[in-house]
């Protein structure tokens, strides 16, 4: 398929451009975008997309006007069609016009699909984010604060019990393999499940042992397939992926008893497949008390014109903290960091985030790229309501720990630890401690643990109980909780995921930051004017 191109010779007597020209808000996003569309994302941007000859497709513009609406509004690809096909609104700013004359009438609802899957598998699949932010800070629009956060994205598809987990993976194997190779693996089947229904086998739910016995027999079917290829060579992609799976899925959930028997453990495994239909989703928490299943979408706000700079998107069971350097790069990466000697502000450059972000790999990050630390950090706790840390006076220098009693312990170094690189015990010294009551219940005494990053938390900690960085926070950081609420206002397409698979949920959840950019652009009366540099505020 050859790149198609819209037409630029619109009639201007046409009556639905007319009508809409007269009737819409100057600032809504369909005049923004009949105003700069081509300008924005020409048919021109989207040419390594396509072949050099075979038939012409829809005009990439008008298809990525289409997009952002849909993005906007929540809308599946059969609705977002049927919208551009009777709405006026959407066809003015997709610029077709009326329905007379040579203007496009409609399309398939496939050409999204296709138009989606051409942009993953380019060299930039997220343009159409791209081009907005840089239209925006070519504006001035973009400065050098950036307020983090994530939000849950529940996946699209059901989670799945073990028993359903098995079955799925072992039908899942058994498809990949084809029918020959099919036919040698159902020959080590000794369940008598023929793993072609996606319904559970029938059983008395009630009875334990019928329970017991149905799991045992078709995890057994699992290790059967999975040591009839073990060893073997040249197997084909799908068959490993498949073999992989089902290994998770096994291996995550079971244990052998001791009557020999596999059986539910009573457990959940760190890093759970919950459905062999998207196996990259995963068991999530917001809060302690709210749990949710599928991704989480995180995002870099610039909270002086709510503009959204980065976005990212993991695994629902990923910590906020992870992701965070991938969202400043704008701030840390050359030139503006090279610039900035470490602990030194780069000028205005801060970046805010609740606790969830005051981990301590992060706040050297930002130390080190000399930007304004502005996130929270989780105060220390205490075993049983106790001496917390702060009581304790941690002297780097000499490596010595002096508890409120007075007692100095020297520092243990700990080795090739991820967080911790040391420890001072207190051991007997606590024994006859007057204070010890009030330190620690531990027989072993009080043990105080030194993080790699002890300094900038310290610093973290003391920095935060200063009352203008409080008020400064307390201005800023709740801006993206309403970004948040705008990005998650539909619930089809923002807080439930339209796709499966994390790069097509990443790739969605992106272009619904670039369409919400795009209304805020509108809002603010961006406009462009070639004579004065280009983009700016009208």
């Amino acid at each position: 398929m050859t790149l198609g191109k819209a037409s630029q010779q619109l009639d201007l007597l046409d009556p639905v451009s007319r009508f809409c020209a007269e009737s819409l808000p100057a600032n809504s996003i369909y005049a923004f975008l009949h105003e700069h569309r081509d300008r924005l994302f020409p048919d021109s941007m989207f040419t390594d997309l396509f072949a050099r000859v075979g038939r012409r497709s829809v005009p990439p513009s008008v298809v990525a006007a289409v997009m952002v609406l849909q993005r906007l509004e929540g809308l599946s690809d059969r609705e977002a069609v049927d919208r551009f096909a009777f709405d006026v609104r959407w066809r003015y700013a997709a610029g077709v016009g009326g329905w007379d004359g040579a203007a496009r009438a409609g399309f398939a609802h496939t050409v999204l699909v296709d138009m989606r899957e051409r942009l993953r598998r380019s060299g930039r699949p997220d343009r159409i984010f791209e081009v907005a932010l840089a239209a925006a800070g070519q504006a001035g629009l973009v400065g050098r604060r950036r307020v983090l956060d994530s939000t849950p994205l529940y996946d699209a598809v059901a989670t799945m019990d073990t028993i359903t987990l098995i079955r799925s993976a072992v039908r899942g194997l058994l498809t990949a393999a084809g029918r020959v190779l099919a036919g040698e693996l159902r020959a080590v089947l000794s369940s008598g499940d023929d793993y072609t229904a996606t319904g559970k086998p029938v059983v008395d739910w009630d009875d334990k042992s019928a329970r017991e016995a149905l799991i045992d027999s078709r995890a057994r079917d699992g290790y059967a397939l999975l040591a009839a290829l073990d060893g073997r060579e040249d197997l084909p992609e799908p068959v490993t992926q498949a073999m992989t799976l089902l290994a998770t899925v096994l291996g995550q959930d079971l244990e052998t008893g001791d009557d020999g028997l596999l059986r539910i453990a009573r457990k959940v495994a760190k890093d759970r497949v919950i459905s062999t239909v998207d196996p990259q989703a995963r068991h999530g928490h917001k809060t302690s008390h709210r749990g949710f299943d599928g991704y989480k979408g995180h995002l870099a706000l610039d909270p002086d014109s709510e503009i959204i700079t980065a976005t990212r998107v993991t695994a629902g069971n990923t910590g906020d903290a992870q992701p965070a350097a991938d969202l400043i790069t704008d701030l840390t990466d050359p030139p503006a960091a090279e610039s900035t000697p470490a602990g030194e502000v780069a000028g205005d450059a801060a970046v805010y985030g609740d606790a969830a972000y005051g981990a301590g790999d992060v706040l050297q990050r930002l130390h080190e790229a000399g930007i304004d630390i502005k996130t929270k950090v989780q105060p220390p706790n205490s075993p049983a309501g106790g001496f917390t840390k702060d009581r304790f006076v941690i002297d780097l220098g000499a490596g010595t720990v002096t508890c409120p009693d007075q007692v100095t312990i020297g520092i243990r170094r700990v080795n090739e630890h991820p967080r911790h690189a040391g420890q001072a015990d207190f051991g007997a010294a606590c024994t006859d401690c007057p204070l010890r009551a009030q330190c620690t219940t531990s027989k072993t005494g009080r043990h105080i643990t030194i993080s790699h990053w002890e300094t900038h938390l310290t610093t973290a900690r003391t920095r935060q109980q200063d009352p203008a960085w409080k008020a400064d926070y307390r201005a800023t950081r709740p801006k993206v909780e309403r970004k948040i609420a705008h990005l998650m206002r539909r619930r089809h397409g923002g807080r439930r995921a339209r796709m499966r698979g994390l790069p097509r949920v990443a790739a969605d959840f992106t272009l619904l930051a670039a369409a919400t950019n795009l209304a805020r652009l509108a809002t603010v009366g961006l406009t462009h004017n070639q004579d004065q540099g280009g983009w700016a505020i009208a």
